[in-house]
């Protein structure tokens, strides 16, 4: 049987793949900076009640698939989560500023697929 999510007044099961990858795909997600973007990005996802259900970390791009609640937008979700860690990034790994103009860590956009099971309706 499927689990739902639940608040007051709604139930739900939102869950997407999200992927994005650094400015120019530069391989830069490796040792330290690969550990500190993992952890930044649970943190986040702690703050935002985000359940990360799995998630990869590769040298050129970042794999999550989340469930999130209807309470946040997905873009603003997406927003969060590039935007802080960048920003944390970038001030704790002075080397990175070097490669990337502008105080910009993640390229523009993102991937997102939706993934769920549908639900059959019955006609009253």
């Amino acid at each position: 049987m499927r689990s739902y999510r639940k608040n007051s007044h709604s139930q739900y099961d939102l869950k997407v793949h999200l992927i994005w990858i650094p400015k120019y795909r530069k391989r830069i997600l490796i040792g330290k900076v690969s550990e500190r973007t993992r952890d930044l990005l649970r943190q986040i996802c702690m703050e935002h009640e985000v359940h990360i259900i799995s998630g990869k970390i590769s040298c050129d791009h970042v794999h999550m698939f989340i469930s999130y609640k209807p309470q946040i937008s997905l873009s603003k979700l997406v927003q969060y989560l590039k935007g802080i860690s960048s920003r944390i990034l970038l001030q704790e790994f002075t080397h990175l500023r070097k490669q990337f103009w502008g105080n910009h860590l993640w390229a523009r956009g993102y991937m997102a697929v939706s993934s769920g099971g549908t639900v059959k309706l019955r006609e009253v």
